[in-house]
């Protein structure tokens, strides 16, 4: 069974706070759901099926009864940074067989304000085999497949660093953004060195936030008063070490781009705007090389001479200021590349980022880390009267 175009993104809203020193994860829960409710022109009634990730005790079964929801399909897919994606995904799934009409995904976290919730009991059952050898954090398993990818391909920190500097001056015109003031490659290198090769600016912002989205049936879509964004494709995986077998220069991307854009009907080049998930820099390297942008080790390359700067790079990104220089709020920042997505296809992101008759446009998320094992989704997007 296909998805295409039988659901819709109708509404979306980002927490306009990245610091939120005084509300609750379900607080932030609640009033972006509202939010994002509002913007569909639709309310708490309508809705009959409701995701979220574990950041808010048990999930949906707490949220539901906080936001005093009847739902008849939840879903909780806890796949780190490309949950958000992947829940798009199975909504739109669900609305597809007819288990619902109405779903509500919502993200809320607060880990800048020192409030981190969810993740697994105690460590996975790689933890006493990992931990031991320093790659505990995220950045020591990102900083390794920079490494590998640029002993393989010739990749350099200044290219590394083009990814930054386009985010930031896309972030510049962003007057919600964690971080607004543009930077030069030069600067990105200056940053300390937090794991080698990857400075502190080769890094993603920590925010509180969050983020919310409607997805509708087209019955539903049909009788809304603003135009919905439609759902094209989608795939989703998870890629690990294979029992030694490991290929960090890769990602999961490999695999959920080519499906997605097969079940959409598109090819890379018919993506208009593209919504990277931007954790580290290399993160964005090894996704566009795997979701088909360029050929495998071209990444360092593609960034260059502006091409991900909007409005008229070759593949304008994050235009939002991505999880680089915007918001990553509870490492789950996939939501926040939906967001953005469906403000191209509408037409409502900042002028000066705009991208010109935006048609056809992708999110993708990673979660995990790409030097171990991660979770990938892809989805794309299409304006309703493309």
């Amino acid at each position: 069974m296909t998805i295409k175009k039988r659901a819709f993104i109708a509404g979306v809203y980002e927490h306009p706070r990245r610091e939120i020193s005084d509300r609750s994860i379900a607080q932030v829960h609640a009033e972006v759901a509202l939010g994002a409710l509002a913007d569909a022109g639709l309310s708490l009634s309508d809705v009959d099926a409701y995701f979220c990730d574990s950041t808010a005790g048990f999930g949906p079964l707490s949220m539901v009864e906080y936001l005093g929801l009847h739902p008849r399909h939840v879903d909780s897919t806890e796949t780190g940074g490309s949950s958000y994606v992947v829940h798009v995904g199975h909504a739109a799934a669900a609305i597809a067989a007819g288990q619902c009409q109405v779903a509500l995904l919502t993200l809320a976290g607060l880990p800048r304000s020192g409030r981190m919730r969810g993740g697994p009991a105690g460590g996975g059952p790689e933890s006493s085999f990992e931990a031991m050898w320093g790659m505990a954090g995220a950045v020591t398993s990102y900083a390794l497949a920079a490494q590998r990818h640029m002993f393989e391909f010739g990749t350099t920190s200044a290219q590394l660093a083009e990814v930054k500097v386009a985010a930031s001056l896309h972030a510049q015109h962003n007057p919600r953004a964690f971080l607004q003031t543009p930077i030069t490659v030069e600067e990105v290198l200056a940053s300390p060195m937090i794991s080698s090769p990857l400075h502190r600016d080769d890094c993603c912002v920590v925010t509180d936030g969050g983020g919310a989205c409607v997805v509708v049936s087209p019955e539903v879509a049909r009788d809304l008063p603003r135009r919905s964004v439609t759902i094209l494709g989608h795939a989703e995986t998870v890629k690990h070490a294979d029992n030694g077998r490991i290929d960090i220069v890769s990602t999961g991307a490999r695999t959920t781009g080519p499906l997605a854009m097969a079940e959409a009907g598109v090819s890379p080049g018919d993506i208009d705007y593209a919504s990277i998930y931007d954790s580290f820099t290399i993160t964005v390297i090894e996704t566009l090389e795997d979701l088909g942008f360029c050929e495998k080790g071209q990444g360092g390359r593609f960034v260059l001479d502006g091409n991900l700067v909007a409005p008229h790079g070759k593949l304008p990104f994050n235009t939002d200021g991505g999880g680089l220089c915007n918001n990553h709020p509870s490492n789950r920042g996939g939501m926040t590349k939906v967001i953005e997505a469906v403000r191209q296809l509408r037409g409502e992101a900042h002028p000066a980022v705009q991208v010109p008759d935006c048609e056809i446009a992708l999110a993708h998320g990673t979660g995990g880390s790409i030097g171990t094992r991660h979770g990938s989704s892809t989805v794309i997007l299409g304006r309703e009267d493309a």
